[in-house]
């Protein structure tokens, strides 16, 4: 795909078709954008399959802030190298890759050089959304080729096919670093609150870990598909008596939720020295009663994503455990139709794009 100045054998920016929105809260379209030349430690990456996050839809939406328009959204990608740069040591063409939600980091702070790039202190370099080292836009997995650093690229096993293995690169990782984080596994309780897109990865993820599994949902509507995904337990958190009748029954809690809660009732549900961990971003700011903290030794806490390696031992954990996502395949030209389902909680479990439709 890489183009040349016919008089100097330089590669130069080639476009590639893509779904951007142009502006906050407008319509995704197609359109094109720019991929750089592929540059020696670089790998070009023929996008198959992207998926629809609800972290795609806040950032379109200037949910989280103020975004760079036009925004090409996504950060699950699964697709094959296509090219490779000459000092490409990692990859082959014809390899089945995945990118994440962060394509470079600084490299150099104390969380880079400790392999916890997501924590990059100068702040990692998102896959849509943000500003690369060339000053340039980055644009996500809604297109059919992506250019991406070797060290910032992902193996997908054999054992995984692609199109469920594109939520993976967040909602896998977003699931599987808390979980392991925190020692979820044999004999230990874990609550999933919440059965979406990210919650229903950290049943399964859970339940392959080891742990008793129970999961928190507004309604019992999902209890069949919970129980199926490798739930124990499944409860009606719009029902009072639940957080009367699981008081301090959880080592861990994890919240995959995009909306506030009540944090104090939640954090009753977690045993002396257990933990509340947040991964799920509200756009609205919470409240908290410290009682809630102090009664019980409990710990707040918040988790992003993981690193590249912890992202590819999630990815060889799925393989080894055949875990993919729960998917439902869109062409591109429903991309909108599908934000609006999600904000719905219209799907079962995530929308993944078939980017041969772009």
């Amino acid at each position: 795909m890489t183009a040349y100045d016919p008089g100097r054998l330089v590669p130069m920016t080639t476009h590639v078709p893509a779904y951007a929105a142009p502006a906050a809260h407008a319509p995704l379209e197609r359109t094109t954008v720019p991929r750089r030349a592929v540059g020696e430690h670089d790998v070009l990456i023929e996008i198959k399959y992207a998926g629809i996050c609800h972290s795609d839809i806040h950032q379109a939406r200037d949910g989280w802030g103020e975004g760079i328009f036009p925004m090409v959204p996504g950060h699950e990608i699964a697709g094959v190298v296509a090219e490779t740069g000459s000092g490409v040591t990692k990859f082959r063409v014809g390899d089945r890759v995945g990118v994440g939600c962060f394509v470079d980091s600084c490299r150099t702070c104390e969380h880079c050089l400790r392999g916890m790039e997501q924590y990059c202190e100068r702040g990692a370099t998102g896959t849509y959304n943000d500003h690369g080292k060339d000053g340039e836009p980055t644009y996500g997995g809604y297109s059919t080729h992506v250019v991406v650093d070797e060290n910032y690229t992902l193996r997908i096993p054999e054992g995984i096919a692609l199109d469920e293995a594109a939520p993976l690169l967040c909602a896998g990782i977003t699931l599987y670093s808390p979980l392991v984080h925190w020692n979820a596994g044999p004999g230990k309780k874990v609550a999933i609150v919440g059965l979406g897109g990210l919650g229903h990865m950290g049943v399964k993820i859970a339940h392959a870990l080891g742990a008793e599994v129970t999961v928190l949902s507004q309604s019992l509507k999902k209890q069949e598909d919970g129980l199926r995904l490798g739930a124990d337990h499944f409860h009606a958190t719009a029902d009072p008596a639940t957080f009367e009748t699981l008081a301090g029954t959880f080592d861990l809690v994890v919240s995959t939720v995009s909306a506030p809660l009540d944090l104090s009732a939640y954090l009753s549900l977690v045993k002396t020295d257990g933990a509340l961990v947040n991964v799920g971003a509200p756009e609205e700011p919470v409240s908290l009663n410290l009682f809630s903290l102090i009664n019980g030794r409990r710990t707040l806490a918040g988790s992003m994503i993981g690193s590249i390696a912890e992202t590819q031992e999630m990815l060889d954990f799925c393989a080894a455990h055949g875990l993919g996502a729960e998917i439902e395949v869109i062409p591109a030209d429903r991309i909108n139709e599908a934000y609006e389902r999600v904000l719905a909680s219209d799907v079962r479990y995530r929308f993944v794009i078939d980017t041969s439709t772009i």
